[in-house]
């Protein structure tokens, strides 16, 4: 059950709602609740039977898949204001979730159970609308996934993840590890690419930091 203080937050986090009809509000603050998810928690475990969709207020969800040689790939992250597409597909298909999704950072998230969703997706022209619109969102990040694995280099690839996280914050609090786990590779593979960037110059690295020394120069290794 949402309060209207509680909805009146939700809807700044999801403008959509702005648009909705009295139906679906009421129907929406009686169907859904807040549940507060902490970071390292495991949303969904590939397998898992989905009982309920999250809409995230606050806080990042990683989704992934595991290999059978034990190695990880990043499929997409969602925050503030959307959802898993692999949730929601899940839920219409009536399938098990297909990979992993864990909390990376603390999130506050809208739960709606797959009953009332599968529901608001018939009766609501809003709801479908917004969770087609996830669907259509979300598709377009998993095929550049696709595209980057099975089309680019993986020293261009470790380049552009560098560029996009030296430009929030540099140096960039990240493991060799954790690269390879984004971008399903190994930490031997990945530590042996950085150890060529700080041959050129590009970087310096200490444990668990690395720093771009030189955009430009990062910035030719991401287009070759």
């Amino acid at each position: 059950m949402i309060d209207e203080t509680q909805f009146k937050r939700i809807v700044k986090s999801m403008p959509f709602l702005q648009n909705a009809d009295l139906d679906f509000v009421k129907d929406f603050q009686r169907s859904a609740f807040v549940a507060q998810i902490p970071a390292g928690h495991d949303v969904f475990l590939e397998g898992d039977h989905v009982e309920a969709i999250a809409l995230l207020i606050s806080g990042v969800v990683r989704v992934y898949k595991v290999g059978e040689t034990g190695r990880e790939i990043t499929l997409y992250r969602f925050g503030n204001g959307s959802s898993c597409i692999l949730t929601a597909n899940a839920i219409l298909s009536r399938n098990t979730f297909p990979a992993i999704a864990t909390v990376e950072q603390n999130a506050e998230a809208v739960m709606i159970p797959a009953d009332v969703f599968r529901d608001w997706v018939k009766r609501y022209d809003l709801w479908r609308d917004f969770v087609f619109d996830l669907l259509s969102q979300r598709l377009s990040t998993v095929m550049a996934v696709v595209d980057e694995v099975v089309f680019q280099r993986m020293d261009r690839r470790v380049a552009t993840l560098l560029l996009k996280r030296g430009r929030i914050s540099n140096p960039i609090r990240i493991t060799h590890q954790e690269i390879a786990s984004e971008l399903g590779s190994s930490r031997e593979v990945i530590s042996r690419l950085l150890e060529d960037f700080i041959h050129e110059g590009s970087i310096q690295a200490e444990r668990g930091s690395i720093e771009i020394l030189d955009f430009e120069l990062l910035e030719s290794r991401s287009r070759v």
